[in-house]
């Protein structure tokens, strides 16, 4: 029986069948490259269940709560070039437009659920866009599919869902390391943690604007040395505050007096969590790392604090190099059997 590979059906079969085949092998490459390091790098409980390993660019959950529309950039930097979405992963209320836009960089990409609850075209143009509105609360993952083995991938998190592994939206990707655990939940002024060592005092401002109001600690996080003495200072803003540690070892008094202060002397190391009593559902919250240098490169955005970092690195590396045998594999075999066929349709 002849075979016309001419024919634009059989064509774009071919075309998939080879796609497919080495997606396929990619993935499998890049799973084996990152057995024994997903649980180095998250003890077990990595946000969006290990969704994001890899995925260099990703900085935590931003939070895009109260806006009706939210725009993602494909073919953010990232992961090697213009591989990324950005931001990686945002959170937004139940009924808002996410608007993927094009930044033109990085070839062409697409947009895929992995539930397949939606999917862009394939495209390259810059300024294109494609978009979904996100109705129910949940978790969406999506990807570039052809970019998906080099880390381009996103998520959408819609409503109050936990993501896991203490990551919630407004926290950085290393929050968890130096105990926070979530703490930075809905915390919209929280960077990341404010490097203060080396300093005998430091000031902490209270009723800074932050949390729709003058309701937040600036910084909310900062690291400082065994015997620092941090004092907080009132800005007079958003009514009364206070200072209250979690774990009961320090507590101001309820004052909204601009230029009142309270201090407190950190001897010993570890992480204390505090708050405004009255403003904590609103995100008024904060937090002192004391000493202990591998906590401030997971708070500090993407350091890897250890060599858990470098062994994940080496372990992706072997599982995209073993993605690439995989391609050029499947793409041999399928050529050589088409290319059989072809010869014993013409004898």
């Amino acid at each position: 029986m002849s075979h016309d590979n001419s024919d634009p059906t059989t064509q774009e079969l071919t075309r998939r069948t080879v796609l497919r085949g080495a997606a396929g092998t990619a993935a499998a490459g890049v799973a084996l490259g990152s057995v024994g390091t997903t649980a180095a790098q998250s003890g077990g409980s990595a946000p969006y269940g290990g969704w994001f390993e890899g995925v260099e660019n990703f900085d935590g959950t931003v939070d895009k709560t109260g806006q009706s529309e939210v725009t993602v950039t494909v073919g953010a930097q990232g992961n090697g070039g213009s591989f990324a979405f950005g931001p990686a992963a945002v959170r937004v209320d139940p009924g808002t437009k996410v608007v993927w836009k094009w930044s033109g960089g990085g070839g062409s990409h697409n947009v895929v659920a992995e539930d397949g609850s939606f999917e862009s075209e394939l495209v390259g143009e810059s300024g294109h866009t494609f978009s979904h509105t996100f109705e129910s609360e949940g978790i969406s993952k999506y990807a570039c599919v052809p970019h998906k083995a080099m880390g381009m991938k996103g998520a959408v998190v819609v409503g109050d869902v936990s993501v896991g592994g203490g990551e919630a939206a407004g926290e950085s990707s290393g929050s968890s390391g130096p105990g926070f655990d979530g703490w930075f939940d809905n915390v919209d002024n929280f960077d990341g943690v404010v490097d203060e060592t080396g300093q005998s005092e430091v000031t902490v401002t209270v009723g800074a604007e932050g949390n729709n109001g003058a309701f937040a600690f600036d910084p909310p996080a900062i690291r400082v040395d065994p015997g620092t003495t941090v004092v907080w200072e009132w800005t007079g803003g958003g009514g009364s505050h206070n200072v209250v540690a979690e774990d009961g070892s320090f507590e101001s008094e309820l004052v909204g007096e601009s230029g009142h202060t309270f201090s407190h002397t950190f001897e010993s190391e570890g992480t204390t969590k505090y708050a405004c009593v009255p403003h904590k559902p609103m995100g008024m919250k904060g937090a002192v790392v004391v000493g202990g240098d591998s906590a401030a490169g997971g708070a500090g955005g993407g350091s890897d604090g250890g060599d858990g970092g470098n062994d994940f690195r080496d372990g992706l590396t072997l599982g995209a190099g073993l993605g690439l045998v995989g391609v050029l594999v499947t793409t041999f075999v399928f050529g050589s059997k088409s290319e059989t066929r072809g010869g014993r349709s013409t004898n």
